[in-house]
């Protein structure tokens, strides 16, 4: 079972995500970020191959896609804040969305 992220562990393991531009989400034990793609079809693609692992891992983001942005919320809602499926999601997304760029 998923278990919410402890103290002692929370620092590690997200601090390397706010490096890569992930923020405490307002009022929610959630992080968020903002992806920009060139165009639509690179940001739609993007979200396929997330989709692609979210499936998976069975773990699925709260995002909305507007043009050229997609704006991602992870948390586990099973325990109503973040869990170590949120940190490997949003390291998914972050190499998937470097590896777009090369």
């Amino acid at each position: 079972m998923t278990e919410r992220l402890s103290d002692e562990t929370r620092n590690t393991l997200l601090q390397p995500l706010f490096d890569t531009g992930w923020e405490m989400e307002e009022g929610r034990d959630a992080i968020h970020k903002t992806f920009k793609f060139p165009d639509f079809a690179d940001a739609f693609g993007w979200m396929t191959r997330v989709a692609i692992w979210s499936e998976k891992w069975n773990h699925h983001p709260e995002w909305i896609n507007v043009y050229n942005k997609v704006n991602v919320t992870l948390i586990t809602h099973d325990v109503d804040g973040l869990s170590t499926l949120d940190v490997k999601l949003a390291r998914k997304m972050d190499g998937l969305f470097e590896a777009k760029k090369d």
